[in-house]
């Protein structure tokens, strides 16, 4: 039986953490003292893991895979399994934001989960219509005239062909679902019905 240690497939995925632990964090826009606050785990363990100079263990993974919420096998780079819909793959990452598709209906609704970070206030416009949930965090929305604040729980609608804007309301990353009726497309909101 192959050594756990010698197993080529094993090691690559182990190899492959500490470069994918600094990606993230620095996508994120974090420092290591930023993550070793958020996580307990010293500054000089967290550069280590990312260095390749530690192997990762769980009790290392588990905080670091909450600080940046990601599921534990994004971070390990797990070899999907079953269904390929739930090996979900961002489609596009600046620094401190990730986008990340839940649906691919061309021409239809769009879902994406997102993940921002700082960013620059600038208002746009564009045919459709969106729709925001916030799922951690807090999010500042412009939309013309109006600025609302939304916590978690908390969703919004509004006309893209207004001029808007939405990201962190602080510093911190906030994490929404996100979703656009490119066709102005609107959401339909029917109560419950009593029989």
């Amino acid at each position: 039986m192959e050594h756990v240690a010698t197993n080529p497939e094993v090691r690559r995925v182990l190899d492959g953490i500490g470069p994918r632990l600094r990606l993230l964090r620095r996508e994120r826009g974090l420092t290591l003292e930023d993550l070793a606050a958020a996580t307990g785990i010293s500054v000089s363990t967290l550069s280590r893991l990312e260095s390749g100079k530690r192997r990762p263990t769980l009790d290392l993974l588990l905080p670091l895979s909450q600080a940046h919420r990601v599921a534990l096998d994004q971070l390990v780079a797990a070899p999907a399994t079953g269904d390929p819909r739930v090996h979900l793959t961002p489609l596009h990452r600046e620094r401190g934001n990730v986008l990340v598709p839940l649906t691919r209906y061309p021409g239809r609704v769009q879902v994406f989960k997102q993940i921002l970070g700082p960013r620059e206030r600038k208002l746009v416009t564009h045919t459709g219509w969106e729709w925001l949930y916030v799922l951690a965090g807090e999010l500042r929305l412009i939309v013309g005239e109006n600025e609302l604040l939304l916590r978690p729980g908390e969703a919004s609608e509004f006309d893209t062909a207004e001029p808007h804007w939405f990201g962190p309301a602080h510093t911190d990353a906030v994490e929404i679902l996100h979703m656009y009726g490119p066709h102005g497309d609107q959401t339909v909101l029917r109560p419950p019905t009593t029989e």
